[in-house]
C-alpha cells in the first residue's frame, strides 16, 4: 500500500462527476476528512482560509493562507492548483474568482465554521448551500482495498497496545495513571495522534463514554478500555476489551460478559453483502434482550470508521441500508449496569465480497491480568 493508492489521482475526476449528477456547481471543502480525503492534504483548522474550490466542471483550486503554501505543495493528491493569499488579506474573492459561471448552488464541507458558511453567503449571494457529504458519503462509504489495509494497518496497531495491557492495568493504580501509558504506547506503536482514551474501572464501566479518573482500580474489578488513534495515513483505529485485575471477577458480570460476548461474535458473524445496518444491530440487541439485559444496551452497535472514527453506515435500528463490500465499521454491543460495572467488545469489521473480516483479532474473552 502506498500513498498515491491512497490518494488516487482519479478521485478528484469522479468527485466533479459526483458534483454535477448533484445538481450542485461546486464543493467548498474546508479543513476535515472530505478536503484529505480529495487532495491527501491534512490540512491545519484555524481563522486563515484553507478552502477546495470544486467546481462541477473546470479546474480544481486549492486556496491556502501563503504561509501553509509548502505543506500543500507536500500533499500526495494531484489535479489541482494552488492559489494562497497573504496575511492579513481578504481570502473570499479568491473563492469566487475560481468558480467559472453562475453559482446557483454549492455543498458544504460538513463541518465548515459558522464564520465561513456565512462569508461564502456573502461572496455567492443567491447560492443555496447544501452539505458536501450528500455528494461524497457514496464515495467514502465503500472503501478501496488501499483503505482497507490502511484500516487494517491502524487495527494492528492498536491491537499491539491491547496486548501490552498487563504492563500498566493493576490494582491500586488511577485511572488516569494507566490512560497515560496507554497514550505513550498508542503513539509507539505506530499512530501519528492519540484520539481518545477510555478507562473505566467498576461503576465507572457503566458509563460507556467515561474517559478516566483518579479513581484507583480496584481488587477483581471489571475494567473496559476503549482506546484509539489516527495512523500517518490518516485512517483510524478503535478497539474495545474488557479486562480484570488481581482477582476472579464477580459471578453477576462473567455471566452477563458471556452474554455479551456470544451476542458480539454472533453479530460479526452476520456481516454480508446485502444485510442491512440494522439487522446486524439486531443480531446483537436481541441476544443481549433475551438474556434480560436490553435495558442496559445504551447504545447504537457501532459505527464506520476510515478517515473519520465516526462515519457511515451506522449500524443502528432504522438503518436499512444492505451492507456492500467495502463498507467498514464496529461491532461493538455493551452491557452496563449503573453504579456497579459494565463490559463493551469492539472489532472493526470489513464486509468482503462473501461475509465479513475482523480488522482486531486479539481475543475477546474476558482478560484476567
Amino acid at each position: 500500500m502506498g500513498i498515491d493508492d491512497l490518494y488516487p489521482a482519479g478521485r478528484l475526476s469522479d468527485a466533479q462527476r459526483a458534483t454535477a449528477a448533484a445538481g450542485l456547481d461546486a464543493l467548498l471543502l474546508t479543513p476535515g476528512s472530505d478536503l484529505r480525503y480529495l487532495t491527501g492534504y491534512d490540512a491545519r483548522e484555524g481563522e486563515r482560509l484553507t478552502c477546495l474550490v470544486l467546481p462541477a466542471e473546470g479546474e480544481p483550486t486549492l486556496i491556502v493562507p501563503v504561509l501553509e503554501r509548502p505543506d500543500a505543495e507536500a500533499a500526495p493528491g494531484a489535479g489541482y492548483r494552488i492559489v494562497d493569499h497573504a496575511d492579513g488579506a481578504d481570502p473570499w474573492p479568491l473563492v469566487r474568482a475560481a468558480l467559472p459561471g453562475p453559482v446557483r448552488a454549492v455543498g458544504l464541507a460538513d463541518r465548515m465554521w459558522a464564520q465561513q458558511v456565512l462569508a461564502l453567503r456573502d461572496v455567492l449571494p443567491g447560492a443555496a448551500q447544501r452539505l458536501a457529504s450528500d455528494v461524497l458519503r457514496e464515495m467514502r462509504i465503500r472503501k478501496s482495498p488501499a483503505e482497507v489495509a490502511a484500516l487494517a494497518e491502524a487495527g494492528a496497531a492498536i491491537d499491539a497496545v491491547h496486548l501490552r495491557m498487563a504492563e500498566w492495568l493493576r490494582p491500586g493504580r488511577t485511572e488516569r495513571e494507566v490512560a497515560a501509558d496507554l497514550a505513550a504506547a498508542i503513539r509507539t506503536a505506530g499512530h501519528a495522534t492519540v484520539d481518545f482514551v477510555i478507562v473505566a474501572a467498576g461503576p465507572n464501566g457503566a458509563s460507556p463514554h467515561h474517559g478516566v479518573s483518579d479513581r484507583p482500580i480496584g481488587v477483581g474489578e471489571p475494567v473496559v478500555v476503549d482506546i484509539g488513534g489516527t495512523m500517518p495515513s490518516g485512517y483510524r483505529s478503535d478497539c474495545t476489551r474488557t479486562y480484570v485485575a488481581g482477582a476472579p471477577a464477580p459471578a453477576e458480570f462473567t455471566d452477563y460478559y458471556a452474554v455479551l460476548r456470544e451476542a458480539q461474535r454472533a453479530a460479526v458473524a452476520a456481516v454480508a453483502p446485502g444485510v442491512t445496518a440494522e439487522a446486524i444491530d439486531a443480531v446483537a440487541r436481541d441476544a443481549i434482550t433475551a438474556a434480560g439485559f436490553g435495558d442496559a444496551f445504551l447504545h447504537r452497535t457501532g459505527h464506520g470508521i476510515g478517515l473519520d472514527g465516526h462515519e457511515e453506515p451506522y449500524v443502528v435500528t432504522g438503518n436499512a441500508r444492505p451492507l456492500e463490500a467495502g463498507m467498514v465499521f464496529s461491532v461493538e454491543p455493551g452491557i452496563y449496569l449503573a453504579g456497579r460495572h459494565g463490559a463493551r467488545i469492539e472489532d472493526i469489521v470489513v464486509c468482503t465480497t462473501d461475509g465479513g473480516q475482523r480488522l482486531n483479532t486479539t481475543p475477546t474473552e474476558l482478560i484476567a491480568l
